[in-house]
């Protein structure tokens, strides 16, 4: 006798998109987004900005994708999945930038943006104009942004080495960009030789800003390829799961440690190894 099947009910699940350059390494950009999603447990599509050339030494060079096949790939999957939540990473060029802020005009959802402006080892990952027109055209469409110190201080063009320049950069940027609603600035680059790391939230209040933080040991650890991607995608993740930013941020920062600490004796790669998602065990 044939047993019955009982599938389970269905229902409609949310989606993320990321749009990003692709390490073919696989330790950042679109591949690093991906397992972070999955790891989480949440689905993932994903739009491919830039090919690179690059492994765990640095990168060698990257191929930006023509801007209207960039805009294809996401009028696409928007028009198909309920992507809820969109993560930008690695944009290449100001074309490609302002390419994907008229392609997601009027998206409803959010827009965590993580500006890739250059790789760790130096190497620039953004061509700009004189303007930045498409730059500024996509922040003025973001939610939330997820800059290191490096990159805040482009953005600003200020000079920052302390956590106070720090926070009035990113208050700064608030106050450019109207719709922003959050900066989540990673704190590794902050103190680089100092035991302890100290990650901040910057909300949006009136006409000022709150401030939270995160303060954890330094994990002693060569595997930190991608650790930028990974933060703000598992931002995005669990901002989708809880629709909070706070705890968006508190467990994104969890979960960037947790990682870096269950693959600290993983040896993959000859430079700095990527973090190992694969390894992820336990909720946080």
């Amino acid at each position: 006798m044939a047993t019955e099947v009982i599938l389970p009910q269905q229902h409609t699940a949310r989606a993320i998109l990321t749009i990003a350059g692709s390490d073919p390494s696989g330790g950042a950009g679109i591949q690093a987004d991906l397992k972070t999603f999955t790891a989480i447990g949440v689905y993932g599509g994903a739009a491919i900005t830039c090919l690179t050339a690059q492994n765990s030494l640095g990168v060698d060079s990257y191929l930006p994708v023509a801007p209207e096949f960039v805009t294809k790939q996401i009028e696409l999957v928007l028009a198909d999945l309920p992507v809820s939540h969109i993560k930008t990473g690695m944009l290449g060029t100001d074309e490609i930038a302002g390419a994907m802020a008229e392609a997601l005009h009027g998206f409803p959802g959010e827009v965590i943006c993580d500006p890739v402006l250059t790789a760790s080892d130096g190497h620039d990952l953004f061509h700009e104009t004189t303007e930045n027109t498409g730059l500024h055209a996509l922040f003025n469409i973001a939610t939330v942004l997820t800059p290191n110190l490096p990159e805040l201080a482009r953005l600003t063009q200020h000079n920052l080495e302390t956590a106070r320049e720090a926070l009035a950069a990113a208050t700064s940027l608030l106050a450019r960009y109207p719709k922003l609603r959050a900066i989540a600035l990673t704190g590794g680059h902050i103190q680089e030789q100092a035991a302890e790391v100290e990650d901040f939230l910057i909300l949006r209040q009136g006409q000022g800003a709150e401030i939270f933080s995160s303060k954890h040991a330094r994990v002693n650890t060569r595997n930190t390829h991608g650790t930028g991607c990974t933060f703000a995608s598992a931002f995005a993740a669990y901002h989708l799961l809880h629709g909070n930013d706070q705890d968006a941020f508190f467990k994104a920062v969890a979960f960037v440690e947790t990682v870096l600490r269950q693959s600290a004796g993983l040896v993959l790669g000859k430079g700095k190894g990527p973090m190992a998602h694969h390894l992820f065990r336990g909720t946080v």
